[in-house]
């Protein structure tokens, strides 16, 4: 059994959606929580989030929301004309499951075949490299308007590769079995795509399906939020042309009026966007060779093959953007030991990551090394931080509520996974060649 670190066990936060444009709702503690992730929605789409305590008064959790109420600045980025249905481009949604999360793959089912656009498909991948006795799937799918794909090698870029090969849409949407996504996700991301032709990715916004269990509360203030950048500002991330060894290995994300938000290097560019919310091109993927199937869960390197096409892109010189009101909701592992396996996951992933971009292109082992010790102060500061227990990312309205302090083990797991990344990677890839030549038999 995982042992805790000394900080107060949290119990469960309520995530309420609130239109700040009708009346407020009546929020007091109750039985599901002291505290609640309140989601503030304009105009059917969200625009803030704030950690609120709740008491036996609901006049307490009002006044906490009344400056969101007064708030009108984020109104008028709501008021977007519309894209008529005609302009909007085709859209096929991929889902690679290994389906062990039958009542979620259910869930996202139906979330799927409600969505306001008017011309997608899904896209199924049955990923599994062999078959339970007693198989869920075709009853999760009879009736369905849905593809099947099947993918018996094993990796989710693999699958999703299948799934994009399949494919009928000029943007493929990528999502995960763990989600529930709003019925606007589909034509937030449309609508960027036709209004900024010149992207060749979109990502969105991952919020919280549930904080019910100490894993998923500490999990979002670990991050400070999903993909660390929540921002309900859409920005496009431009790569920097300059001269030389570092040509576009440095980005900005650049706000619809051209000021520039922040400067960071390409590979910081998860926290702008992660795989279970985004689409693409269907040329732009192409262009970058897919998913590399030496990358991702499945096989031993764990992860890194969505920031691989990331970085792939704008390492190319291309834009990718970030769309806020492209919302989808994920399921945080419930489990201490869950998140502790995601977590270290994660840090296997980044460094396996670096090593097959170097592979790649060793142009990238030049820009590393000039950035390490920039990049090495910072990762030290942020160990150290999280080692103390605080937030990666503090809100910018603190609360009692907002200020939950952190297992020490969630940075000891993640940061191990660093330095195992490299071995991950070359296992990987033999992995991988052993899995082809099964094939080629």
């Amino acid at each position: 059994m995982t042992q805790l670190s000394p900080v107060t066990v949290p119990g469960p936060r309520r995530v309420v959606s609130v239109d700040l444009d009708a009346p407020l709702p009546r929020l007091v503690a109750d039985e599901n929580g002291t505290s609640a992730l309140v989601v503030g929605y304009r105009g059917g789409f969200p625009v803030t989030t704030i950690d609120v305590l709740l008491t036996e008064d609901p006049a307490d959790a009002e006044r906490a929301l009344l400056p969101l109420v007064e708030d009108r600045k984020s109104t008028a980025e709501t008021l977007v004309a519309p894209v008529a249905d005609h302009d909007l481009p085709k859209i096929s949604i991929v889902v690679s499951t290994i389906v062990t999360r039958v009542a979620d793959i259910r869930n996202l089912l139906d979330y799927l075949e409600h969505l306001d656009y008017p011309d997608y498909e899904v896209v199924i991948v049955d990923n599994r490299v062999t078959l339970p006795e007693i198989d869920a799937l075709p009853g999760l799918l009879d009736g369905r308007d849905v593809r099947l794909v099947v993918e018996r090698r094993p990796g989710c870029s693999a699958g999703r590769n299948a799934g994009v090969a399949a494919a009928q849409g000029e943007v493929i949407a990528f999502t995960d079995d763990d989600v529930r996504v709003d019925p606007q996700w589909l034509r937030s991301i449309g609508t960027r795509f036709v209004r900024e032709p010149e992207v060749s990715a979109v990502t969105g916004m991952i919020l919280p399906v549930e904080l019910a269990t100490p894993a998923q509360i500490w999990y979002e203030a670990y991050y400070g939020g999903f993909s660390g950048e929540r921002t309900f500002d859409p920005v496009t991330i431009v790569p920097d042309d300059v001269p030389g060894v570092m040509r576009h290995a440095q980005a900005k994300a650049v706000d619809p009026d051209g000021t520039v938000r922040k400067h960071f290097a390409i590979y910081g560019i998860g926290g702008y966007g992660a795989g279970a919310n985004w689409a693409v091109r269907r040329s732009a993927f192409d262009a970058v060779g897919g998913f590399d199937p030496v990358l991702g869960a499945g096989v031993p390197a764990r992860g890194g093959e969505d920031l691989a096409i990331f970085i792939d892109i704008l390492w190319g010189g291309g834009r990718i953007g970030f769309e806020p009101r492209a919302v989808v909701h994920h399921r945080h592992r419930q489990t201490l030991e869950g998140l502790h396996g995601q977590l270290h996951s994660n840090g296997v992933g980044f460094t396996a990551l670096m090593c097959e971009l170097i592979a790649k292109d060793r142009r990238h082992a030049l820009v590393l090394a000039r950035l390490m010790p920039r990049a090495g102060k910072i990762k030290l500061a942020q160990l150290l931080s999280r080692l103390a227990g605080k937030r990666d990312a503090a809100a910018e309205t603190i609360t009692e509520a907002s200020t939950t302090r952190i297992p020490r083990s969630l940075a000891y797991h993640e940061f191990r996974g660093f330095p195992a990344g490299p071995a991950a990677y070359f296992k990987s890839r033999k992995f991988w060649r052993e899995v082809e030549a099964k094939q080629a038999v």
